[in-house]
């Protein structure tokens, strides 16, 4: 536990502190947000996604039978740890076509994926041979990018002046 929490800590602090202000801004002002990513991270953006909901945003998860289709003045937000899983960058570069501004989350800021981007957000995290002992096949970019969105949230409420209590109204455990 020591381990993953340590190198997790490591890496969210890595990130400048202009990205983590780039990526709340796009949040808060684009028309609507998009996230997407594939396998464990997909499942790290889709937790993201319900908490902008639960603030109050318009989200979508790309892939999803009811997501309409990404807009102009729309954020595409992608993660992907080594930046090469083929329908993140494809998912990208529809997107950029489109005119979506897109951001990726990423441990590989010189991928395709990057070089797709508008906004890289770089997670540096260390690979050796006690990352594949303890913390195998990206678990520290995972659960380093899950605990950076979680860190994101309580600044996108202040922002957006919306309270816990606000949040409650829309979680769907309430309904």
């Amino acid at each position: 536990m020591d381990f993953i929490k340590e190198r997790c800590k490591s890496a969210v602090y890595s990130i400048p502190l202009e990205y983590w202000e780039d990526l709340i801004e796009n949040i808060i002002t684009k028309d609507k947000v998009f996230i997407y990513g594939s396998g464990r991270s997909g499942l790290i953006g889709q937790l993201f996604a319900v908490r902008l909901v639960q603030i109050g945003l318009k989200v979508h998860f790309v892939g999803d039978m009811a997501t309409p289709i990404i807009g102009k003045g729309d954020l595409t937000l992608l993660i992907s740890n080594t930046g090469k899983t083929v329908s993140v960058v494809k998912t990208a570069e529809i997107a950029k076509r489109i005119g979506s501004c897109v951001i990726s989350v990423t441990a590989a800021p010189e991928s395709k994926l990057a070089q797709v981007s508008d906004l890289v957000v770089p997670i540096q995290t260390v690979t050796d041979s006690k990352s594949s002992e303890l913390a195998p096949l990206g678990t520290i970019f995972e659960d380093t990018v899950l605990f950076f969105f979680d860190c994101l949230v309580p600044e996108i409420m202040k922002r957006l002046n919306v309270s816990e209590s606000d949040m409650r109204k829309r979680h769907a455990i309430w309904v």
